[in-house]
C-alpha cells in the first residue's frame, strides 16, 4: 500500500477469516465479497475495529513511534548492532530513502478506521442486534485511533495527504496533495468534538477481572485525553486544561470509588488532590511500586490509553525487545546517554536528583554505557534513602522474558503535564498552580510524601520568568516520559512555539560527542525538524512535494 493507495478489500477482513485465500478470492470479485458477504452483523465491526488495534500493535507502527517520537532527541544514542537506517538517522543523517519513513501501515490503520464509519451505519440499519448506541460507539472508536494516527503522521511529517473517506475497491487510488498540519488538526479536533460523547466511558468495574480494557480500549476518557493534547498543540490553552481536568476529575471520582469499595487503598495516596500511585505503598520500606505498576503490570490505575500485549499473544512489543532490551540481551539497539544516567546517585547530575527513582527504574549500566530498562523490566526495587552511590540504592530487578510490556500513549501524569504547559503559556498569573502540578509529578518520583522528605523543587527558582517554567516543564516531561516516545515531539513543539529551531538545538545536541557543530548547524533549517516523504511516495504521487530540508534533485524530478 505505497503511495497511499488505499484498498480496503484486500486488507480489511482480518486474517483468520482468508483460511484459504487465493480460492475464496477467486470465487467473487473482492469488492462484492466486503459489501454483499461480510458487512452484515455487529460482529463484522466489531472484528474490524479490533484489526485497528491490532495494526498499532505491528511491528511497523511500533517501531515508528519510537523512531518518530523519540530517536532525534536527546534521550537515546546507540546501543548495540545498530540497523543502518537507525544509525543513520542518529547522526542527523536522514533522508527519503530511509526506511523509516515509509507510512504505510498508519494509513492501513487509517483506512480500517475510515471503513468501520463508513460501513457501520449499514450493518446497523440490517443487524436488529446492533443497537445504535452500539454503532456510535464503534464510530467513536474508530475515530479516535483515526485520529491518533493522523497526529503521529501530522508531528512527524507536518503536512500530509488526509482523507476519511475509505476506499472500497481497487479502481480507487488516492493521489491527493498534501494537507496542512494546522488544516489536519483543526479536523481531528472536529472530528472528536463530533463523537466524543458517544464512546464508551467504561467497559468493566474496577473490581472485574477484564478491568485492564478500561484502558486498552478507546474510551472517552481518552478521547479527552487525545484531545486536550491536540489542543495544546493547537495553541487552545483553555480547551487543553478543559479536557484535562475532565480526565483528572474522573481519576479523582476512580479513586473514590476504589475507597469506598475496598476501604483503603495502600499503594495510592493524594498528592494535594490528585490520586497517584506511590512509590513505597503504605507500610512498605522500598520504592520500585510506581514503575511495576505502570510498566511492569500495566493498565495501572494511572493509565488512561496503552496497547495491550500478553505473554500468550503472537504478535509481540517488538520495538521494546530490539531496541531497548529483554531477558536475553541486556542492551537493545539502543542506549542512554552519559548526562541523563551518569553519576545520578553521588548527586552530580544536572537532570535528576540522586533521590528520583525514575532514572535508577529505567536505565543500568552496561559495558560503559547505559542500557535502556523502562518497559524491559518486569519488577524493580530499591532505596532511595541515605543514597551516595549506586550500590547504597540494593536495587534488584527481574526482567521480561517475552515481548509484553505494554506501550502507553497516555496516563495520568499526561494531563498535570500538559495542563501545566498550558497553564504557563496563560501567562504569570498561572505560574503558581502550574508549578504545582509539574511538582506532584516530581514529588512522587522523589518519594516525596507527608511522611517522608521535604520537595526538591522550589517555585522561586523558577517564577521569574516564562522560559524557565517552560525550561522546568521540559525537564520535568523528559525525566517523566523518557524512552516512551514523546521527547522529539515535545522538542518539535517548542520550536513550533518558539518560530525557530535555537531551544531544540541546544536540547538535542547534548547527546552528541562527535561532529556537534555540524549537527548544530544542520539543525538549524526550521524544516528539518519534520521527516522527509519517503522516495517511493513521491514515485507513485506526483501531488507531493518533498519537504525542503531533504529536496535532492534526483527528488525534485520525481515530482514532475
Amino acid at each position: 500500500m505505497t503511495g497511499i493507495l488505499l484498498r480496503a478489500a484486500l486488507f480489511i477482513l482480518p486474517s483468520s477469516i482468508f483460511i484459504s485465500c487465493s480460492d475464496f478470492l477467486d470465487i467473487l470479485p473482492m469488492n462484492e465479497v466486503v459489501l454483499e458477504n461480510y458487512w452484515t452483523e455487529k460482529g463484522d465491526v466489531t472484528s474490524v475495529v479490533n484489526s485497528c488495534y491490532e495494526t498499532l500493535e505491528s511491528s511497523d507502527c511500533l517501531t515508528r513511534m519510537g523512531v518518530w517520537g523519540e530517536l532525534r532527541s536527546d534521550n537515546l544514542r546507540l546501543g548495540a548492532n545498530v540497523p543502518n537506517e537507525i544509525n543513520e538517522i542518529l547522526k542527523e543523517n536522514l533522508l527519503p530513502s530511509n526506511e523509516m519513513c515509509k507510512w504505510s501501515r498508519f494509513y492501513e490503520a487509517i483506512n480500517r478506521c475510515n471503513t468501520v464509519c463508513y460501513y457501520a451505519p449499514q450493518v446497523q440499519a440490517i443487524d436488529p442486534n446492533y443497537t445504535e448506541e452500539e454503532m456510535r460507539a464503534n464510530i467513536a472508536e474508530a475515530t479516535a485511533i483515526r485520529a491518533l494516527c493522523y497526529f503521529y503522521l501530522i508531528r512527524t511529517f507536518r503536512d500530509v495527504p488526509y482523507s476519511t473517506r475509505p476506499s472500497i475497491d481497487d479502481s480507487q487510488q488516492y493521489v491527493i496533495p498534501a494537507t496542512p498540519f494546522n488544516n489536519v488538526l483543526d479536523s481531528l479536533i472536529n472530528d472528536l468534538e463530533k463523537v466524543k460523547g458517544d464512546a464508551v466511558r467504561r467497559y468493566y468495574t474496577d473490581d472485574s477481572a477484564n478491568a485492564y480494557q478500561n484502558s486498552s480500549k478507546i474510551t472517552r476518557i481518552a478521547i479527552y485525553a487525545l484531545l486536550a493534547d491536540l489542543y495544546l498543540w493547537k495553541g487552545d490553552w483553555d480547551n487543553a486544561i478543559k479536557y484535562c481536568d475532565l480526565v483528572i476529575d474522573y481519576k479523582r471520582a476512580q479513586y473514590q470509588e476504589m475507597i469506598d469499595r475496598e476501604g483503603n487503598v495502600n499503594n495510592i495516596a493524594l498528592f494535594g488532590n490528585i490520586p497517584m500511585i506511590l512509590e513505597k505503598p503504605i507500610g512498605s520500606t522500598v520504592c520500585g511500586n510506581t514503575y511495576n505498576e505502570i510498566f511492569g503490570t500495566g493498565n495501572s490505575f494511572e493509565s488512561i490509553f496503552e496497547l495491550y500485549f500478553s505473554q500468550n499473544q503472537s504478535q509481540q512489543n517488538s520495538w521494546i525487545t530490539s531496541y531497548y532490551g529483554n531477558n536475553t540481551n541486556t542492551m537493545g539497539r539502543l542506549s542512554a546517554p552519559d548526562f541523563l544516567a551518569k553519576d545520578v546517585a553521588l548527586g552530580t547530575n544536572n537532570v535528576f536528583k540522586k533521590t528520583d527513582g525514575r532514572i535508577y527504574e529505567s536505565t543500568e549500566l552496561t559495558n560503559s554505557r547505559y542500557a535502556i530498562t523502562k518497559f524491559a523490566r518486569r519488577t524493580v526495587s530499591y532505596s532511595t534513602q541515605n543514597v551516595n552511590s549506586e550500590k547504597d540504592l540494593n536495587l534488584t530487578s527481574s526482567r521480561r522474558s517475552g515481548g509484553d510490556a505494554n506501550w502507553i500513549f497516555y496516563r495520568l501524569s499526561d494531563m498535570l503535564l500538559i495542563k501545566a504547559e498550558a497553564l504557563i503559556q496563560k501567562g504569570a498569573d498561572f505560574y503558581e498552580p502550574a508549578f504545582s502540578l509539574i511538582n506532584i509529578v516530581n514529588k512522587r518520583a522523589n518519594d516525596v510524601t507527608s511522611t517522608s522528605r521535604s520537595d526538591t523543587l522550589k517555585l522561586a527558582d523558577y517564577a521569574d520568568s516564562k522560559a524557565s517554567m517552560e525550561d522546568l516543564l521540559m525537564s520535568e516531561r523528559q525525566r517523566e516520559f523518557m524512552f516512551e516516545g514523546k521527547r522529539w515531539f515535545d522538542l518539535v513543539r517548542l520550536a513550533r512555539r518558539d518560530g525557530d529551531n535555537a531551544r531544540l538545538i541546544s536540547l538535542a545536541s547534548r547527546k552528541y560527542i562527535e561532529n556537534v557543530n555540524a549537527i548544530k548547524i544542520k539543525l538549524a533549517d526550521p524544516n528539518i525538524i519534520y521527516f522527509p516523504y519517503f522516495k517511493g511516495e513521491l514515485k507513485v504521487n506526483p501531488l507531493l512535494r518533498q519537504n525542503p530540508a531533504f529536496d535532492t534533485g534526483e527528488d525534485s524530478e520525481l515530482t514532475k
